[in-house]
């Protein structure tokens, strides 16, 4: 079985050098503070319909400088806005279309996510050598409504094959496939301690870990039983083995 390595190093204030390629997708819920810093990072930029909205709105305040609101939102403009339309507000589309934002009009499906269709698009027209090393990095993906929430959750279960991160102002997650032994390198200047390994879809019967203060062995996980909340990461790199499909989760430090 091969070994997956996973860092968070697209929370750092340099350049990551660990050969991946970043894309970012904006969602409609409160933007992380650190959103401009995964903005430098990502290589295209992409907004799930509402999330326009709060990139027009939020990225001036995220800034916190002098500079005019509309030079903020100029610079910070978004290569594409896909989804059902529903939610964008009709000045925030003119303001970003005038600017040359690439606007993809979903509207005709309601059986796929906002997020699933810009996933779908960063699928579908990344160049085959670079799709191996991309990440996908979603902002403003956890709280706000549950039902959207779990949305994107799934969205991680759908997509098993890409590497998909949801991020918060609080935490992170991402999907550890069972196809792959998975070794997690911490930063321990911008997240952890508090971490958990969540066995939704399906309950796993044997999963190992190493480098946390509670390690399981062989464990079982599932809801209604045991599932690892409020572990403590204790060194600079985790391990983990399982017959399932996990959630890993982390703090990420204010």
């Amino acid at each position: 079985m091969d070994l997956m390595r996973h860092s968070s190093t697209f929370l750092l204030p340099t350049i990551p050098t660990d050969g991946q390629s970043y894309a970012l997708v904006v969602l409609n819920q409160r933007l992380p503070r650190f959103t401009p810093l995964l903005w430098k990072h990502a290589r295209i930029r992409l907004c799930a319909d509402g999330g326009a909205n709060r990139l027009y709105d939020e990225m001036p305040q995220l800034l916190s400088c002098s500079e005019d609101a509309s030079d903020v939102r100029s610079r910070y403009k978004p290569d594409i806005i896909k989804g059902d339309m529903d939610s964008i507000r009709n000045e925030v589309l003119d303001f970003y279309t005038t600017l040359g934002t690439k606007v993809v009009n979903e509207s005709h499906d309601q059986d796929t996510t906002d997020l699933h269709k810009c996933i779908t698009y960063i699928r579908d027209f990344t160049p085959d050598l670079e799709k191996s090393n991309l990440c996908i990095l979603v902002a403003g993906a956890l709280g706000g409504r549950f039902d959207h929430e779990s949305g994107n959750l799934n969205v991680l279960y759908r997509f098993s094959t890409m590497r998909i991160v949801l991020l918060s102002d609080d935490c992170l997650v991402h999907l550890l496939p069972k196809t792959h032994h998975h070794e997690i390198n911490i930063q321990p200047s911008i997240e952890g301690p508090h971490c958990g390994l969540i066995p939704i879809g399906m309950p796993s019967q044997r999963t190992t870990t190493t480098g946390l203060q509670w390690d399981l062995t062989d464990t079982e996980m599932k809801f209604g039983g045991l599932v690892s909340t409020s572990n403590i990461v204790e060194g600079e790199k985790i391990t983990v083995q399982s017959d399932s499909d996990l959630l890993w989760t982390i703090s990420i430090k204010k």
